[in-house]
């Protein structure tokens, strides 16, 4: 799969690029047909009240399948907790869009 990563405002390091690859490319063991993939990440900050700021990590997740984009965004204290929390909903995305092509094909079938 051919993964283009981004990160906004930052320099992401190696070892964290290293990690969300692997865990993105692991979407592959669920379609085959994965034709490409985007990772954005970027610092938001949020206040807890006026005198305290955090950053929070966010990941924009996209992948392309034939005929269709998928999209998840996630956001953590960590980008490492969030890279799984989102390559876990685009695994349950595209299993639930195999299963209704599956169904569709099936569908077809039955009326020809």
């Amino acid at each position: 799969m051919n993964l283009r990563m981004h990160a906004v405002h930052f320099d992401a390091d190696q070892k964290l690029l290293d990690y969300i690859k692997k865990k993105v490319e692991k979407l592959e063991t669920f379609n085959r047909k994965i034709v490409d993939g985007e990772v954005i990440l970027r610092l938001e900050k949020s206040h807890l009240n006026k005198n305290e700021v955090f950053s929070n990590k966010v990941i924009e997740l996209k992948i392309n399948i034939p005929g269709e984009q998928l999209f998840t965004k996630e956001s953590s204290s960590s980008f490492e907790s969030a890279t799984d929390t989102a390559v876990e909903i685009m695994s349950r995305l595209i299993k639930k869009r195999k299963q209704k092509k599956q169904i569709r094909k099936a569908d077809l079938k039955e009326l020809k």
